[in-house]
């Protein structure tokens, strides 16, 4: 008999992780795991067949843990998917708004709901994830403690919607990527490509001005680049980038010839964009 395919997320059921998985992948079993490494681990063991993980908000930013953790890896990023966040502000049954002092979330959810807190004098307390806040208030029953999580979370836990949308921005996104221990690599000219990979710059000058150049003048379009130390050194940065294009289109390619003058590279994934890039262009 063939097993459902498995889909891990860190979190606990009701996440917006969670939501993600449901969205993209509703015949798969959604596994949840209490951290990141974990999620990497049950890919590379086999215990589940893809993973979906945040990797930046359009609010809070980068979720730092990720850039450690896939180089280290061997697991290959396969696709991409924009959630658009809507927190909610929960709280047990009978619960008000005006008695509420302190509120149990992600850091990254707090911080997407940081001016929304302050408004109301609410203290914002780290927890783990944000349906694992929910489950914990739950669980306290305590009408003065309220959890920052989603709908579903609400629904899961038997928790009421204090205040309805609490994020800040009305654009609060995050982008989440998909895991796979396969090498599923898009193929060229089916649509738009991302390329995603990181580089570490040799010792030398100008080479981190010389290695990117050859994407400039070979009209490839990149679309983040971000830094980060590796192994605690201040002389040893590492790049993590994401470029439009496929490595076997001849000018990806001859801009990745370049590169490998200056760096080491190493490839991390080939997968179709989301849609969700192109509404974002200006003008669209």
């Amino acid at each position: 008999m063939t097993r459902t395919r498995r889909i891990a997320f860190q979190g606990e059921l009701g996440a917006n992780s969670h939501i993600a998985c449901r969205d993209v992948y509703p015949d798969y079993d959604p596994v949840p795991f209490r951290t990141f490494e974990e999620c990497f681990g049950a890919l590379e063991d086999g215990t589940a067949d893809l993973a979906m993980i945040p990797v930046e908000n359009s609010t809070a930013g980068r979720v730092a843990d990720i850039h450690y953790l896939l180089p280290q890896s061997k697991v290959h990023i396969v696709g991409e998917y924009f959630l658009p966040v809507r927190h909610q502000l929960l709280g047990v049954p009978g619960a008000r708004v005006e008695a509420i002092k302190s509120a149990r979330s992600h850091p990254q959810a707090l911080d997407q709901c940081r001016n929304a807190l302050r408004e109301l004098g609410i203290v914002p307390v780290v927890t783990a994830d944000t349906a694992g806040s929910a489950r914990e208030i739950a669980e306290l029953g305590d009408p003065t403690v309220a959890s920052i999580a989603s709908r579903l979370a609400a629904e899961v836990y038997g928790l009421e919607i204090l205040r309805e949308d609490f994020e800040d921005e009305a654009h609060n996104t995050t982008r989440f990527i998909i895991l796979s221990p396969e090498n599923l690599r898009a193929a060229a000219g089916v649509g738009p490509i991302v390329t995603t990979f990181v580089f570490g710059v040799r010792n030398i000058p100008a080479a981190l001005y010389k290695g990117l150049g050859g994407f400039a003048t070979n009209g490839v379009n990149m679309t983040k680049l971000e830094s980060y130390m590796v192994g605690g050194q201040f002389t040893a940065t590492q790049f993590l980038a994401d470029i439009d294009g496929h490595p076997d289109e001849p000018h990806v390619a001859r801009a990745f010839e370049e590169l490998s003058f200056f760096a080491e590279v190493r490839m991390l994934g080939v997968y179709r964009a989301s849609p969700f890039r192109e509404q974002q262009r200006p003008g669209v």
